[in-house]
């Protein structure tokens, strides 16, 4: 049974346009690219030939991965979940006690982490530590730098 990972709409909409996109022209691509190559000759040395259907298997992968993940995907309407505590998709902004950095995150699932565009993971150290706390709550947080004292400024959608 696969593990039901959670999206917002946005991104289940770039992962089945990814899938889309594998489907209709990745794939036409390489079984084009296998005519081409057998219509060269002698199959058993034939390099392209080779190269082309180790990339359809690769592809073929790819498109079962995502065809999993989105029949195990639940997309979460962000504008209904609370604001007044630490949740999924929830935008905040947190003070390092130690340093007085103040930094901000949104918290998504594993497969949306994107630290550029300062997304962390749930299940990251900090994400586990802030997840539920409301605002103005000291949370201390063990991060393989050591322990980290954080206190949480403003939560939002």
């Amino acid at each position: 049974m696969s593990k039901i990972i959670y999206y917002s709409f946005s991104d289940l909409e770039k992962l089945k346009s990814e899938l889309n996109h594998l489907i209709t022209v990745e794939r036409i691509s390489i079984s084009q690219q296998i005519a081409d190559a057998r219509d060269k000759g002698d199959l058993s040395e034939n390099a392209e030939y080779d190269a082309a259907k180790e990339a359809q298997g690769l592809l073929e992968m790819k498109i079962s991965k995502l065809e999993s993940q989105i029949a195990s995907a639940r997309v979460l309407d962000t504008s209904k979940l609370a604001s007044d505590k630490v949740l999924l998709y929830s935008k905040i902004e947190i003070k390092n006690l130690t340093t007085g950095g103040i930094l901000n995150y949104i918290l998504v699932p594993d497969s949306e982490t994107n630290i550029v565009e300062k997304k962390i993971a749930i299940s990251s150290p900090i994400g586990k530590g802030l997840l539920g706390k409301k605002v103005g709550e000291v949370v201390k947080i063990n991060i393989p730098a050591g322990s980290v004292n954080f206190e949480i400024i403003s939560i939002s959608r």
